[in-house]
């Protein structure tokens, strides 16, 4: 009777593969190895380099403050500026003297308006290493008295420092944008920016208006490229 010989020659090339597969990995081995390892050979002194990348993410921030909230901590409260204005009658021919039912010689000649500010100086505060920083100016909610408005452009900023500059204040809407200078104190360049200043808030008084309590938000954004 003839054996079979199929059934037995199976098993023994399965080792054979999986001898040639390890074979092909230790030959690759070296290859993979190229980019990070390296040696020399032959007479010395012998030398061997090798390269290392890098990658570094930095992330942009931003800091604004006016007001409350000095760095590194974000205020709170947000600020109020106010304005009274206090008329009064011209002093001649007659002074007036305060009080109700006082009779006074009066010329007929509009009365001025005297303005007094509370909490209009406040510290402005600009930090960040994303670049050119600028302002903008938005009026968030209207100055009105019941049906009455006062145009939000009446309100007038200045900067004790030109590198950190007031945005223009608009009627309505948002106004242009102004640039804050790079650097600063402490920054290591332009591209960083680390400023300070004292906005000062004023009334400009140069339109007529009527008598009431008026109310209105502005809002101001520091943003980069």
């Amino acid at each position: 009777m003839r054996q079979p010989h199929a059934s037995p020659r199976v098993p023994a090339r399965a080792p054979a593969r999986a001898w040639a597969a390890c074979v092909a990995c230790l030959l690759a081995a070296p290859a993979a190895l190229a980019a990070s390892a390296s040696s020399g050979a032959g007479a010395l002194p012998r030398t061997a380099s090798v390269n290392l990348d890098f990658a570094i993410h930095i992330d942009r921030f931003i800091f604004f403050r006016i007001g409350d909230g000095a760095w590194p901590t974000p205020g709170g409260t947000i600020s109020q500026v106010s304005f009274a204005l206090t008329p009064s009658i011209p002093a001649v021919p007659t002074a007036p003297v305060n009080g109700s039912n006082r009779a006074v010689n009066w010329s007929g000649a509009a009365p001025g308006f005297s303005v007094a500010a509370s909490g209009n100086v406040l510290p402005v505060e600009v930090r960040s290493n994303g670049g050119q920083v600028n302002l903008r100016a938005t009026v968030g909610t209207p100055l009105t008295s019941g049906s009455n408005s006062i145009p939000m452009s009446q309100i007038v900023v200045s900067s004790s420092d030109a590198q950190l500059p007031a945005p223009p204040i608009p009627n309505s809407g948002s106004g242009a944008a102004v640039n804050v200078a790079g650097g600063g104190s402490g920054a290591v360049n332009s591209l960083v920016t680390l400023r300070s200043a004292q906005w000062t808030f004023s009334f400009a008084n140069t339109v007529p208006v009527v008598a009431g309590q008026y109310s209105g938000q502005l809002v101001f954004t520091a943003s980069t490229p």
